[in-house]
């Protein structure tokens, strides 16, 4: 049960770092915790942390919301795959820690690009949650214009093939993000 996930003592995380030798991306569900957990587990392990979302805005000059609206969801997703494609493509560089927006492992390249050069993480958790999550903010452009718990509900329905294609799959449910980060930290050093 992921609950029971025990935190890794100073000496385990140290060798579990030494072995960590690409980046680390995290897929899922928008309010799943990517991003709080991927900053937690950044830190944990020394590495750099990047939300590949505020990546895509820094690049365009424009908020997320912004860019769906203008160009579309189409235009976005091709612009999400290029700038996930340089963040997990910055060779030489020390691993990371990348979150990535909900929709953008659905995308085939992006994908395939994550599988092949990434330690790849699907945080996952039921709708109720993400419902609850999302909730607070209102900066979700696929949210605005209908019953929350409904798209949500589709489209985890919809992008759970792609999602279940991550090597690692760690439930994050109403429990505090330590419990799912102890999770990931033992999921990586089991697949690694």
């Amino acid at each position: 049960m992921e609950h029971e996930a025990i935190m890794p003592g100073t000496a385990e995380i140290s060798a579990l770092v030494q072995r960590i030798d690409r980046p680390i991306v995290l897929v899922g569900m928008m309010g799943v915790g990517k991003s709080t957990i991927g900053r937690k587990l950044a830190s944990l392990l020394h590495l750099a942390f990047v939300d590949a979302d505020d990546a895509i805005e820094e690049a365009a000059h424009m908020t997320i919301s912004d860019m769906f609206e203008l160009y579309g969801e189409a235009s976005f997703r091709d612009g999400e795959r290029r700038v996930i494609a340089r963040l997990i493509g910055e060779a030489g560089e020390k691993p990371k820690v990348i979150a990535t927006g909900g929709g953008a492992f659905c995308n085939p390249e992006t994908r395939a690009l994550i599988l092949d050069r990434a330690i790849t993480i699907w945080l996952d958790s039921d709708v109720d949650v993400l419902v609850e999550r999302v909730g607070r903010k209102d900066n979700r452009p696929l949210l605005r214009n209908g019953d929350p718990h409904e798209i949500l509900a589709r489209l985890r329905s919809e992008r759970e093939q792609f999602y279940a294609e991550a090597p690692i799959r760690v439930k994050s449910g109403n429990v505090p993000h330590a419990h799912a980060l102890a999770q990931v930290v033992k999921e990586i050093d089991a697949w690694l």
